[in-house]
């Protein structure tokens, strides 16, 4: 995949993910800075898991999003729909149970999940919309929708500063880290392409979620945004 627009083929985004499911943890925290536990940690304060709670987590890779909300007592399901990601997951963490699921087409009952998660991975859907709604049928009513993804720095230096790092630095460093560098390019025009805060705040109300806002991490590096199903 050489051009990073939103209409994303499902087959190469997963044969993509496929590709670099070993050592994506590791690229992850090295590209981040380090950021990527601290990301985690304040998705994991806003979701709130506790025992009882029944929870979705798709996009989930190698399961470190799901560790902390199972690690709460909450019943977690990591699901995602690179089989790459899977094998890494089940290898990393054998007591999750892993599933396989598209998010444009979610195996799961109506009205199932307390919350519904997606961690940097509702811009590698091929239909954002699609997958909002498909988010919103599977939680149940009164449950919510936790979002976390790459977003726009809202201090305009830092946001040229930024940019200018997707777009140089972070393929350099992809390209001496990671098996398959240009998966980092990709990745790098997929967030500069993407909504930025309000926008996708629009997008999710549109699907149908109510009370939709968002809190800023690292200056808006990172948005998560929350919603409910009414």
């Amino acid at each position: 995949m050489s051009r990073a627009n939103l209409d994303k083929d499902p087959d190469e985004v997963a044969a993509m993910f496929d590709g670099v499911a070993k050592r994506y943890d590791l690229v992850n925290d090295l590209l981040s800075l380090g950021r990527t536990k601290a990301w985690r940690k304040a998705a994991t304060a806003i979701i709130a898991p506790k025992p009882g709670m029944k929870i979705l987590d798709l996009a989930a890779g190698t399961g470190s999003s799901s560790e902390p909300l199972a690690a709460a007592g909450a019943e977690v399901i990591p699901a995602d729909f690179s089989d790459g990601m899977l094998a890494a997951g089940r290898k990393a963490r054998p007591h999750l149970p892993f599933t396989k699921a598209d998010a444009l087409n979610l195996p799961f009952e109506a009205n199932t999940f307390d919350v519904v998660t997606i961690s940097f991975g509702l811009r590698n859907t091929a239909d954002i919309d699609k997958a909002l709604a498909q988010m919103l049928k599977v939680t149940k009513p009164g449950g919510q929708l936790v979002v976390v993804e790459f977003s726009h720095p809202v201090w305009r230096p830092f946001r040229t500063i930024y940019s200018n790092y997707l777009m140089r630095l972070l393929p350099f460093i992809a390209r001496i880290s990671s098996s398959n560098p240009d998966a980092y390019v990709y990745l790098a025009q997929s967030i500069r392409a993407w909504p930025d805060q309000g926008a996708l705040a629009a997008r999710i109300t549109a699907a149908g979620w109510s009370n939709v806002g968002w809190t800023n991490l690292t200056g808006g590096v990172v948005a998560v945004h929350r919603a409910v199903k009414a």
